[in-house]
């Protein structure tokens, strides 16, 4: 439905999904910028042994656990965009219905901080498992797969554009995030295991931005007159 503002038209629905999908690609952005700094001021943290996660854990913790909620927020409102954008193709939409899983996961692992392991935070031990470090555990493994798949449906999508490029794009990335998690979840005590978490987070990051922009870009233009002008021009 279109409005007129400033006595031109403006489609408010095309501007509300375009800003929905925009959070998709800062997302990603914000959660590793601010994790990465923090890993490089907090004493006893190390890339190759910790996961970003568990700078929850300690003086500042606070600002990873603020980290992963705003992230959530962000990747729950790029899955309202994607429903918005993909309707009425079921196959897609399932899409924006996964990512809003994964968003409730990331929301899920940041209000669940991690147990210590040994030497962060400094003097911590691994003695002991808890209930929080359990549930942060299981959140995280439900936003793993929930953005794998949200991955593998997209393919569907690319491939019905003919767009095969994007398609094996989708595949390789939820591939990686999948493979990436398991091992890392197996190998959760060795540099190799962090490494393969890390390849999981940056390839899905770097995935849900390239879709979104994506996305976004198929979504006509809120402004009807630039609209119209674009179509001309395509004539």
């Amino acid at each position: 439905m279109a409005e007129t503002r400033n006595g031109a038209g403006f489609d408010r629905g095309s501007a509300v999904t375009r800003s929905l999908l925009g959070w998709g690609v800062v997302a990603g952005i914000l959660y590793l910028v601010v994790g990465i700094v923090q890993g490089l001021l907090r004493p006893g943290f190390s890339f190759a042994e910790h996961p970003l996660s568990l700078l929850m854990l300690g003086e500042f913790g606070w600002v990873q656990r603020t980290n992963l909620i705003l992230t959530g927020l962000m990747v729950i409102a790029a899955a309202v965009g994607f429903q918005r954008a993909l309707k009425p193709d079921k196959r897609a939409t399932r899409t924006g219905i996964a990512l809003g899983f994964y968003g409730l996961a990331l929301l899920g692992a940041g209000i669940f901080p991690p147990d210590p392991i040994d030497g962060f935070p400094e003097a911590s031990s691994t003695a002991e498992t808890t209930t929080s470090g359990v549930m942060h555990l299981a959140f995280g493994g439900v936003g793993f797969i929930a953005l794998a798949t949200a991955a593998f449906f997209m393919v569907g999508w690319f491939r019905a554009r003919n767009e095969s490029t994007p398609a094996g794009r989708a595949r390789l990335a939820g591939f990686i995030v999948l493979v990436g998690f398991l091992g890392g979840a197996a190998l959760a005590t060795s540099s190799v295991g962090v490494l393969l978490l890390w390849l999981a987070v940056v390839t899905g990051w770097g995935w849900l931005a390239f879709t979104s922009l994506r996305v976004y870009r198929i979504v006509p233009h809120p402004d009807l007159d630039i609209r119209q002008a674009a179509a001309g021009d395509a004539r």
